[in-house]
């Protein structure tokens, strides 16, 4: 692999491993120029979407790209590409070694594990029902429903490989749930133990992430996000539609 090569191929891993995890476009970019700029580059040019990343040297024939197969949340590798860009900038580690770490880091697992995540969106249901509306009556029915879909949700998604239709099923529990919950006694407002249950698969950073990107200028991968965010939206909001028309 000759020099230019090397670097390329090492903006192109930070790149993507950064896209995949649901980083904004603007960091994305700007991450990968610093790095093509401490290497040595005067002039690059990347071209960044939620689909794929491209790169190329200007005056020299050095062109490549990577693409986007996969996308979650997992803010935790951002921070550590960031952190290893900058270890390369204070000349810390060579490109070589950046290179390396970069590979490490993508094929490392570092999602949290299931019972922790399931404990997050506990923590995460009840509390902000109770911010929305201001009662306790109805918190740990809540809890239950959101634990639930959430957990629903995680192993269809595992296994199914279809966020929309694991969040439509997820949906579906947690409003039958809470209609169930409600008739037997155990809650006194469907509306309310809904609201709180959905909290967990409620879409909130790609929307985050469509709004800034739109903002700054990316009128390609800011609507695409937009657009993804609000299809997960509307599957959440159909499920409960479903159990509502029903009921």
């Amino acid at each position: 692999m000759t020099a230019d090569e090397l670097i390329i191929t090492t903006c192109l891993q930070a790149g993507r491993i950064m896209v995949e995890n649901g980083s904004e476009i603007s960091r994305v970019d700007d991450t990968m120029m610093r790095i093509a700029q401490n290497a040595g580059v005067i002039s690059a040019n990347t071209y960044v979407t939620i689909t794929g990343v491209m790169m190329s040297i200007q005056g020299r024939n050095a062109t490549q790209i990577a693409a986007v197969n996969r996308r979650t949340i997992d803010l935790e590798k951002v921070a550590q590409v960031n952190q290893l860009s900058r270890e390369f900038a204070a000349n810390t580690i060579d490109l070589p070694t950046l290179h390396q770490r970069l590979s490490t880091l993508d094929q490392a697992s570092r999602s949290f594990p299931l019972w922790l995540q399931l404990l997050g969106a506990a923590l995460v249901s009840g509390p902000l029902m109770i911010m929305f509306r201001q009662e306790i009556a109805n918190t740990w029915p809540t809890v239950v429903m959101g634990t639930l879909g959430y957990l629903i949700f995680y192993l269809l998604n595992r296994y199914l490989k279809i966020k929309f239709l694991s969040e439509l099923v997820a949906a579906l529990m947690i409003g039958f749930g809470a209609e169930w919950a409600v008739q037997i006694g155990w809650g006194t407002n469907v509306n309310d133990i809904i609201i709180g249950a959905l909290m967990p698969l409620v879409p909130g950073v790609p929307l985050t992430n469509a709004v800034r990107d739109t903002l700054a200028g990316n009128f390609v991968s800011g609507p695409a996000r937009g657009v993804e965010a609000l299809i997960s939206a509307a599957a959440l909001g159909f499920g409960i539609a479903v159990v509502i028309t029903l009921f």
